[in-house]
């Protein structure tokens, strides 16, 4: 930690504003060498949380007119002297300031670098330190609202409580069993079994929201799919809200998978476009259509579409059948034509049903109410905690299975030692996940994922 980091923590991409971040030991003192105030004051002498308007010098000219804010540790985003300088956004600007605080003594950062230093330094745990990567790549409100309430400490606030709870009745468990000539009260059965059954119900709880935090953090893999001219591909346009993919009357038209992320309402979906389903001798389109089948397997969600206009055919009880074990929202296309399919079929083989002309941008709405309604993230509480990721699920789900091991034990009546060391393996697996006894390999594997200058 004795090396002053400094990185572009701004995008890569011209703007207003650009800004370098610079943080360690010596951030003050080399931001003083390529930055000269307007007032001809130095920033050695500046409070916390104090700006000076001035100018970047590179190699003794001025380059440009810059802001530059001090913060001084402890108070500061990595916990350390912490100096940023804002100059105007051109990339060829930008650059050039990071050259010479680099050429004054500060060096690259790493992938993460800032982060990982709030976290080495306290400032924020590491289910705090993974919001912070999520929080960047959210895609949407709800993936926006529950990475900054993991910022918050939502998530945390709930593991910290739990493990206050166990580590309570391990402490009590050992002190019994180390000093059994001791006047120390046992901890009851009773008492005990309920607040080992709490705090395992507490992370079940958690684990049983992940596939539905997951759906509206991270997206849902999306399949399209449907007979050749059902509407698909007028489907997937209407959603993008723009000519994604080519739609001509001509059966075959679409061959293979046309991929598209999309925000609906509050949800985002990452769709794929398939290729019509049907037999065709053609080798291209059935290659299409063989990942089509492959990609409507492997989705979370499916919209198979029907042409409400023709019988049903072979194929679309094909993907009826195979859509039965899917969640899967059924779209009744061409509502505008003369009906010919039998729609009672479709609507009893299906939870959830949106009859739509497809040309009608209105019918968006019902298809994002239909999908909420499906998935059960209709009343979807962003702010509630959340788990992020697997590894956040794995540690819970192993303190879980540890805990109602041992409520297990308990009721079988085995020894209190045998029942401590199951509850300090789940105290072992949450102070992981919080990353109080993280091991280096995965805390350097969770913040080489994240963007460099943050």
């Amino acid at each position: 930690m004795e090396k002053t980091i400094a990185a572009i923590a701004t995008g890569n991409a011209a703007g207003g504003i650009g800004v370098i971040r610079i943080s360690g030991e010596k951030a003050i003192q080399i931001a003083d060498k390529v930055f000269k105030a307007q007032d001809g004051s130095s920033l050695l002498s500046l409070k916390g949380y104090r700006a000076k308007f001035g100018n970047v010098v590179c190699k003794g000219e001025q380059l440009d007119n810059a802001v530059a804010l001090v913060f001084r540790a402890p108070k500061s985003y990595t916990g350390e002297d912490v100096v940023e300088l804002s100059v105007h956004g051109g990339i060829f600007i930008v650059e050039r300031t990071l050259e010479a605080v680099l050429a004054a003594g500060a060096v690259p950062a790493q992938a993460g670098e800032f982060t990982k230093r709030a976290f080495l330094n306290g400032k924020m745990d590491l289910t705090q330190a993974e919001s912070v990567a999520d929080l960047i790549s959210a895609q949407g409100e709800a993936a926006a609202k529950a990475s900054f309430s993991a910022l918050q400490g939502s998530l945390s606030n709930k593991i910290n409580k739990v493990l206050n709870d166990l580590m309570d009745c391990s402490a009590s468990m050992a002190a019994w069993v180390d000093y059994p000539d001791e006047e120390i009260d046992d901890l009851e059965d009773e008492r005990l079994e309920q607040t080992l059954t709490d705090a395992g119900n507490a992370l079940k709880d958690l684990i049983n929201n992940y596939e539905n935090g997951q759906a509206m953090v991270q997206g849902i893999d999306t399949a399209i799919v449907g007979r050749p001219n059902a509407g698909k591909s007028t489907l997937m346009n209407l959603l993008v809200g723009r000519d994604k993919s080519i739609v001509t009357k001509i059966e075959g038209t679409t061959r293979d998978i046309v991929e598209e992320s999309v925000r609906l309402g509050t949800l985002v979906l990452h769709l794929s476009d398939t290729a019509g389903l049907r037999k065709s001798e053609d080798v291209v389109e059935a290659i299409g259509i063989e990942r089509a089948y492959e990609k409507m397997k492997s989705a979370t969600l499916v919209l198979p579409v029907f042409d409400s206009s023709r019988r049903l055919n072979n194929e679309d009880l094909k993907l009826i059948e195979i859509c039965r074990d899917k969640k899967a929202v059924a779209i009744i296309n061409k509502t505008d034509l003369k009906q010919k399919a039998d729609i009672d079929m479709i609507t009893s083989a299906f939870e959830k049903c949106v009859f739509i002309s497809a040309k009608n941008s209105s019918s968006t709405k019902d298809i994002e109410i239909a999908v909420k309604e499906l998935l059960g993230v209709f009343d979807f509480d962003a702010s509630a905690p959340l788990l992020a990721n697997q590894r956040q699920k794995q540690c819970c789900q192993r303190a879980m299975d540890c805990l109602f091991d041992a409520v297990s034990c308990l009721v079988m009546n085995v020894t209190r030692d045998a029942i401590n060391v199951l509850v300090d393996d789940a105290i072992n697996e949450l102070l992981s996940l919080t990353g109080k006894k993280a091991t280096v390999e995965v805390v350097n594997n969770i913040f080489s994922k994240f963007c460099v200058g943050k």
